[in-house]
C-alpha cells in the first residue's frame, strides 16, 4: 500500500440517520479479513510480509474541506514533547492528547501520511472513525430485575459508572434518595465546540436510568415504578456524541482516559459504552480497543454493546459476523439483547432478531459474551431532546392511579421514554456490575466477568423465529454466537464467590476449512496473564459456555450453511477465505423508524 495512490473522498455530508454498522463501512472489515492477520508484535500485515502503517479504510476517509483528514496516530511508545513539536511542524493539529493508548487525535494535511508511514516512532495511523448509538426507536414496556435489592439489599451505593454517550439530562430520578443532591457526581463534554453536559440526543439519559434510576418520579401515577438495576449508584457523565448521536473515535476514547483518570476521585468502578462502528482491523490495532483495553487493566469493567445487525444477511451470513468494536476486544464484556414476553419468567423470553452476533471480523472473538433484556425497556428521557422531540409516541403516558376511596392522581408527564437494542441490555449488566462491586470492593473486571458468565442462565431452546413490522421472518440458533454464555442472572451472580485466577478474555472460534469444523482456543487481551477458562473445573469451558454448547457441534456453531461448505460467500465473509465484492454498498436494510418492536 502506497501512500500517493491514497484518494480522500472530499464529501462532507453524512446521512444523518445511519445504523451501528452501516453496510457500506462493512467492505473494509471484510477485505481485512483476507489481507491482514494479528501479528505477535499487536500490529498488522499487508500482503507482502511487510508491516502496515496506514489504515485501509483511511483511503475513502471523508476529507476536510481545507485538505485536512482527522485521524488517530498510535505509537511505539508514550510521545513526548518533542514528538508533538513536531508534528505541529508538518502541519498537524492536536485534537487530543490519548495517553492511555500512546497516542494523539491529529487534524493533519493528506500530504502528510506518506510522513507518517515512513516514522520510525509511529505505529498506526487510522481515521478518527464515527461511532453511533446501538439502539433502534421503538415502544417498549419496562424490564427490570429487583432481586439484589430484595435479597441483598443491594443498590449500588459508593459506585462510580461511567456513562460515555451522548450526555445525562439530571433528571429527578438520578437524586440521591432524599432528594438533596445530584448523583451525577461529575459532567464534562468532549464534543468539540459544545462544552454542555446536557443530553440533547436523549439516548445516554435513557442509559443511564436503566443502570441508575431511583424511580422517583413515577412512584405514584404510574402504572408502574421505573428503576434502574443500581438504583444508588452515582453516575460519571462523559458526553461523546452529538445531538444527531454521533461522535467519534478521539472522542470516545478521550472520554475513557478521563474515566481512568477519575477512577480514585468517583471511584469508577465500570464503564458503559452503548456505542460504537464497524470493525475495520485487528482489536490488537484498533484504537478504541486499545482504549477500553487500557480501562478495564486500570481495574475498570468495561461493559459494550453488541449492535444492532442481527438481521443483516447482505453478505448471506444471517446476521453472523455483525459484532462491532470497541465490542470486538476480548477483554470487555460485550452484550446482546433479549426480548421479553411480558411476564415475570424468563422461560418465555428469546433473543431480539437484531441483536449482533459473532464471529468478529478479522480476529474471529466470540462474542457477545452475555445476553440481557434490550427489547421494550422504558427508562428516563430528557425534556426537548431530539428522541423525545422527534418521537412523541415513544413517550410514557402517566396513567391515573386511584385508591380505594376514589381518590386519583396522575404522574407529571415528560419523564419516561421507551427505547430497544443492544443500547438497552448493556446498562443492565453494567448496573449488575456496580452491584457485584458494592458487594465486594475487591473483585478484578476479569472476575466480574467470569462470574457473569459461569453463572447466566443457559436454558434456551435450540431456535426460535421471529417477525418484523412488515412481517419478514428470522430465524435465531441459540449458539454461542448468538447467546455467547446464556442469560445474565443477577441473582446467581451474587451469590457467586469463585475467583478468576487469569484473564477472562473472550476465546477465538478456530475454523478448520478441510473438515468443517470450528473449535474454541483460549483468546488473549493485549495485555494480561493467563486466560482462566479450562484451567480448572471451577472456570471449565461445559461450565461457562454449557455441556451442550461444548459437547455438540451443532449446538456450538449453529446451522451448517453459515458455517459448512453450502455457503461459499459467508464462509468466505467469516473465515478470510475469498471475498466477493458485489453489492457491498447496499444501503441499510435492518431496524428502521416505526417499527412497532417484536413481541
Amino acid at each position: 500500500m502506497t501512500l500517493n495512490k491514497l484518494t480522500l473522498s472530499t464529501k462532507t455530508n453524512a446521512p444523518r440517520r445511519w445504523t451501528l454498522f452501516a453496510r457500506g463501512l462493512f467492505a473494509a472489515a471484510v477485505l481485512l479479513l483476507g489481507t491482514m492477520t494479528a501479528s505477535a508484535d499487536g500490529r498488522g500485515k499487508d500482503n507482502h510480509g511487510g508491516h502496515r502503517k496506514i489504515a485501509a479504510d483511511l483511503a475513502n476517509f471523508p476529507q476536510n474541506p481545507d485538505g485536512t483528514v482527522d485521524v488517530i496516530i498510535q505509537f511505539k511508545a508514550t510521545p513526548q514533547m518533542y514528538h508533538f513539536d513536531e508534528m505541529a511542524a508538518h502541519g498537524g493539529r492536536l485534537k487530543f492528547s490519548l495517553y492511555h493508548i500512546r497516542g494523539a487525535a491529529y487534524r493533519i494535511p493528506v500530504s502528510m501520511l506518506d510522513w507518517l508511514e515512513k516514522h520510525p516512532f509511529v505505529a498506526y495511523v487510522s481515521p478518527d472513525r464515527v461511532n453511533k448509538v446501538a439502539f433502534d426507536d421503538e415502544k417498549i414496556p419496562a424490564v427490570m430485575a429487583d432481586v439484589a435489592r430484595q435479597q441483598y439489599a443491594l443498590d449500588g451505593t459508593g459506585v462510580g459508572v461511567a456513562v460515555i454517550d451522548s450526555g445525562v439530562y439530571s433528571h429527578d430520578d438520578l437524586q440521591t434518595a432524599d432528594n438533596s443532591a445530584s448523583r451525577i457526581v461529575y459532567a464534562e463534554s468532549f464534543v468539540p465546540g459544545d462544552p454542555s453536559t446536557n443530553d440533547a440526543y436523549g439516548h445516554g439519559t435513557h442509559v443511564a436510568g436503566i443502570i441508575a434510576g431511583n424511580g422517583q418520579d413515577s412512584l405514584s401515577g404510574y402504572g408502574q415504578q421505573y428503576m434502574g438495576v443500581a438504583p444508588n449508584a452515582n453516575i460519571i457523565n462523559l458526553r461523546v456524541l452529538d445531538g444527531n448521536g454521533a461522535g467519534s473515535d478521539s472522542q470516545v476514547i478521550a472520554a475513557i482516559g478521563r474515566a481512568i483518570q477519575l477512577q480514585s476521585t468517583y471511584n469508577i468502578r465500570v464503564i458503559n459504552l452503548s456505542l460504537g462502528r464497524p470493525v475495520y482491523e485487528s482489536y490488537a490495532q484498533d484504537p478504541l480497543c486499545q482504549a477500553v483495553e487500557a480501562a478495564w487493566q486500570a481495574g475498570i469493567v468495561v461493559v459494550v454493546a453488541a449492535g444492532n445487525d442481527g438481521r443483516d444477511n447482505s453478505m448471506g451470513t444471517n446476521g453472523y459476523g455483525t459484532i462491532g468494536a470497541p465490542g470486538s476486544d476480548p477483554s470487555v464484556i460485550t452484550v446482546g439483547a433479549t426480548k421479553t414476553a411480558d411476564t415475570p419468567t424468563r422461560l418465555d423470553d428469546n433473543i431480539a432478531s437484531y441483536s449482533s452476533k459473532g464471529p468478529t471480523l478479522v480476529d474471529h472473538v466470540v462474542k457477545p459474551d452475555l445476553v440481557a433484556p434490550g427489547n421494550r425497556t422504558t427508562s428516563l428521557q430528557s425534556p426537548g431532546s431530539y428522541l423525545v422531540t422527534n418521537y412523541p409516541e415513544q413517550n410514557i403516558v402517566p396513567l391515573p392511579v386511584c385508591d380505594a376511596l376514589g381518590n386519583c392522581t396522575t404522574g407529571a408527564g415528560g419523564q419516561y421514554l421507551q427505547l430497544s437494542g443492544t443500547s438497552m441490555a448493556t446498562p443492565v449488566v453494567a448496573g449488575a456490575a456496580a452491584l457485584m462491586i458494592q458487594q465486594d470492593p475487591t473483585l478484578t473486571p476479569d472476575t466480574v466477568k467470569a462470574r457473569m458468565m459461569k453463572t447466566a442462565w443457559k436454558g434456551y431452546p435450540t431456535t426460535t423465529t421471529a417477525y418484523d413490522s412488515w412481517g419478514h421472518q428470522y430465524l435465531a440458533q441459540y449458539d454461542v454466537f448468538t447467546i455467547g454464555a446464556g442469560y445474565l442472572d443477577v441473582n446467581a451472580v451474587l451469590g457467586n464467590t469463585d475467583v478468576a485466577t487469569g484473564s477472562a478474555a473472550s476465546p477465538i472460534a478456530v475454523y478448520d476449512g478441510t473438515s468443517g469444523t470450528a473449535t474454541l482456543v483460549n483468546g488473549q487481551p493485549l495485555t494480561g496473564t493467563s486466560v482462566c477458562w479450562g484451567n480448572s473445573v471451577v472456570w471449565g469451558n461445559s461450565v461457562v459456555w454449557g455441556v451442550n454448547a461444548v459437547g455438540a457441534n451443532s449446538v456450538v456453531w449453529g446451522n451448517s450453511v453459515v458455517w459448512g461448505g453450502n455457503n461459499l460467500t459467508a464462509s468466505s465473509v467469516l473465515w478470510g477465505q475469498s471475498v466477493t465484492w458485489g453489492g457491498l454498498l447496499a444501503g441499510d436494510n435492518t431496524f428502521s423508524f416505526g417499527e412497532n418492536g417484536e413481541n
